[in-house]
């Protein structure tokens, strides 16, 4: 099997089982440039199961994009299913969040978001894996945070974050469903906390957006929901970081506590797959209002990876349990 068919094959796995992909499905593959071959492989894939494909390549020129191209809108026309093949720059967060909002607001549609997908991600196993057990695993995460009104995230880093989480129900995101899209490849369990309700410290020693992995970690700290400082040994980072969170009004506010669940995923410096690795856990903050009860809004949503999270719940009926221990499932 060449190489072209091995993302092919492993495409057509995460489709079929992430997106219920069936042969009467209409299907739209967005890809740019610098993901062509990924883009491919996924449209040959839903071509091989019987799907009618599209395919939209966004220009080479004026990048990042601020905004979604004019002529994307009228793409969803009898579109049942979407994949965005594309490239993650943190530049393009405004034009990716515009796009999911007009995906979701057409109804009808399941989306597949892969913003910095690249050819190694679809060959070395992290969209190809047991998906009965991966969910068996989220089953058993979700459990444990089932009624659950605050957490506390620790990590041998240095992180120690308390989230209210009163009422904001926890999701894994294995099926992509026409309310919700899932990333490609999947395998988190995520929430967004109550926006007022996130103090302490977050200590990022993993990856972030498109910037990669870190040469010293970058401490932020938030009080009252919000990101009061940012702090760090690389200025040019910290610079970035800053950037990023002053995007505008909603761009500082906790919009999500995610942990990974993928056997398959790899700690890369990409995000995309990262964030998926077992071990970790993210923090988001700016948009979060396509989960359960978000309700930030901002033109940014940003993910900071921390690994070896420890994880503990507490109940209303003052009683607490562990759901991660140092990364593993308590």
């Amino acid at each position: 099997m060449d190489r072209m068919q091995t993302m092919t094959a492993a495409a057509l796995d995460a489709m079929i089982h992430v997106l219920d992909l069936e042969p009467s499905d209409r299907v739209l593959v967005v890809t740019d440039p610098e993901t062509a071959a990924c883009g491919e492989a996924f449209a040959l894939a839903a071509a091989d199961h019987g799907c009618p494909v599209s395919r939209y390549h966004l220009p080479a020129e004026g990048r990042p994009l601020q905004a979604m191209p004019a002529d994307m809108p009228a793409l969803l026309d009898e579109t049942t299913v979407v994949v965005n093949a594309i490239v993650g720059d943190a530049g393009e967060v405004p034009f990716r969040l515009e796009w999911i909002h007009a995906i979701e607001a057409r109804g009808g549609i399941r989306l597949g978001h892969s913003p910095g997908i690249d050819e190694d991600m679809m060959v070395a196993g992290p969209l190809n894996v047991d998906y009965a057990a991966m969910g068996a695993g989220a089953e058993r995460l979700l459990a444990g945070l089932a009624g659950a009104e605050a957490l506390r995230v620790t990590t041998p880093a240095g992180t120690d974050l308390r989230l209210d989480v009163t009422d904001r129900r926890f999701v894994s995101d294995l099926k992509a469903t026409v309310d919700m899209g899932a990333n490609l490849p999947c395998g988190e369990v995520y929430c967004a906390p109550v926006e007022t309700g996130a103090d302490g410290i977050v200590v990022i020693d993993g990856c972030f957006g498109s910037h990669g992995s870190l040469t010293a970690p970058v401490v932020i700290t938030v009080a009252g929901g919000q990101v009061v400082d940012i702090a760090g040994d690389d200025d040019a980072v910290v610079g970035v970081i800053t950037g990023l969170m002053d995007t505008d009004h909603g761009s500082r506010t906790i919009a999500e506590l995610g942990i990974g669940l993928n056997p398959g995923a790899r700690l890369t410096p990409r995000m995309l797959e990262a964030e998926k690795a077992h071990h970790t856990a993210h923090v988001a903050f700016g948009d979060n209002e396509g989960m359960p009860g978000g309700r930030s809004r901002s033109k940014m949503h940003m993910d900071y990876l921390v690994l070896k999270p420890t994880i503990e719940a507490f109940f209303a009926d003052g009683s607490s349990q562990m759901v991660m221990e140092d990364g593993a499932p308590a």
